[in-house]
């Protein structure tokens, strides 16, 4: 498999973090659709400034984008990705079952494989998107995998390919038809929808509900007692 025509790949043997490569590139002038990928991060980050375990052999990607849409949007690109991870590892060969857990984690088998960074800056958004491919982290307060792990096959290359050919897919279809399907393909995967859930907030409060939907802008839907509440930060932790 080869990269889409419009994307143009700029490969690093090492940086200190793909995004904030991409980031400097689209402050630059890139073109959407600049993919920078790194065999290996020395300061990869994740959510709420979190680092981000970054081994060779495992899959570092950030691409580029100009939607040209309002930020309140464009926060649903990070479902989008979660959709183009999904079927990478479909065509990987993974084996167990493939969840997204709200906001942009990927699951197998209820261990985490994937993890989506997005940054914006003025005109434009870089997609970060890590992977386990050959290897994941075992000192984590949750469970990990990787496609190796998982019966897939962890090559770099083709997941690249992949990846970038489903982000394609997802994102035309984001921009010609909105949010309604991304949601509705998102929701058949969705990890706790219908089970109980413990959100921590950004302001350290938690709060306990049943994880009832994801409404039309991407916020989750917790209810409680019989009555529902939006949420559109935080992170969640399932019951056991």
């Amino acid at each position: 498999m080869t990269l889409p025509g419009a994307f143009r790949r700029v490969a690093h043997d090492e940086v200190g973090s793909t995004n904030a490569e991409a980031m400097r590139l689209a402050e630059a002038g890139a073109a959407e659709f600049t993919i920078v990928t790194a065999r290996r991060q020395t300061a990869g980050r994740g959510r709420r400034g979190r680092s981000w375990i970054s081994p060779d052999g495992n899959l570092f990607a950030s691409i580029v984008l100009r939607p040209e849409r309002p930020p309140a949007v464009t926060s649903q690109l990070s479902f989008v990705a979660a959709l183009a991870v999904g079927d990478l590892l479909g065509r990987l060969g993974v084996k167990g079952g493939i969840a997204f857990k709200w906001p942009n984690d990927v699951l197998v088998g209820g261990a985490k494989i994937s993890g989506i960074l997005l940054e914006g800056g003025e005109g434009h958004l870089v997609a970060g998107i890590g992977i386990n491919l050959a290897d994941h982290p075992a000192d984590t307060p949750y469970p990990t995998t990787s496609v190796l792990a998982k019966g897939g096959l962890a090559d770099v290359e083709e997941a690249t390919a992949a990846l970038a050919n489903a982000f394609l897919v997802w994102y035309r279809r984001w921009l010609d038809d909105g949010f309604a399907p991304i949601r509705e393909a998102w929701l058949a995967r969705a990890a706790g929808l219908g089970r109980e859930i413990r959100v921590t907030l950004h302001e350290g409060k938690v709060d306990i509900g049943i994880f009832s939907a994801l409404d039309e802008s991407g916020a989750l839907v917790l209810t409680r007692a019989g009555t529902s509440r939006k949420i559109t930060a935080g992170e969640i932790f399932f019951a056991a």
